[in-house]
């Protein structure tokens, strides 16, 4: 199953930021969460509508981001 497609991007929800499909969490909320510590059942806790799909699905959008950015050279 590919992972994105559970990532929507919609200019009325979240002034498009990308969220998790069916959802108003966005990809940052659920990194960001993650980043501070909160571990995936205190994350699944706070938000029961996500499942860990969901957040393989947040970190493959970063990842995709990731390798979409510019290579900006060394000074």
């Amino acid at each position: 199953m590919d992972l994105l497609t559970r990532i929507s991007v919609d200019p009325e929800i979240r002034f498009g930021k990308p969220c998790v499909r069916g959802t108003r969490i966005s990809v940052g909320e659920v990194l960001g969460y993650l980043a501070t510590g909160m571990s995936e059942e205190q994350l699944r806790a706070e938000f029961p509508q996500l499942v860990h799909e969901d957040l393989l699905a947040c970190f493959a959008f970063a990842a995709e981001r990731e390798r979409r950015l510019l290579a900006i050279p060394a000074a």
